[in-house]
């Protein structure tokens, strides 16, 4: 993966907006919409996943079809940090983790195919070596920045 960080052009930024909509977008269609050729695009697109701006492609399922929730934790200790967050990160429930300043260690964000799926991820967090707390909500509504076209 390519290192530089060249800062995003307005074109890049126009390119992740509409994949960000849809990322099942072609690149033709892209490229109609911003001014662009096929190729244009499909280069640029290529460039932005190797720099590892775009880190990967997926979908989002209806709401209503997962239960997200937000797990908040306590580390043990400061020197296992870096472990229990690569661990946390390995359940597949897990959508993304944050390191945190303030109360807690870290955030992390779960998305569950239900209660007893949310539960089990639950558990298998807190029997990861240095948890030491962990304080959960679920999310019950999202409310969605829309992005400006």
């Amino acid at each position: 993966m390519e290192t530089c960080r060249r800062p995003l052009d307005d074109v890049d930024s126009r390119i992740i907006n509409l994949l960000k909509q849809n990322s099942r977008m072609s690149f033709m269609e892209i490229g109609k919409r911003i001014g662009l050729s096929e190729g244009a695009v499909r280069r640029r697109v290529k460039l932005l996943v190797e720099r590892g701006v775009i880190k990967r492609f997926t979908i989002e399922l209806r709401k209503d079809y997962v239960i997200n929730a937000v797990t908040f934790l306590t580390i043990d200790r400061g020197d296992l940090a870096e472990e229990v967050i690569e661990n946390i990160s390995k359940i597949p429930e897990v959508e993304s983790v944050y390191e945190l300043t303030g109360r807690f260690d870290a955030m992390v964000m779960i998305s569950a195919g239900g209660v007893s799926s949310l539960n089990e991820c639950i558990d298998r967090i807190r029997r990861i070596r240095g948890v030491k707390h962990t304080e959960t909500a679920v999310i019950l509504r999202i409310v969605e920045h829309e992005a400006e076209p």
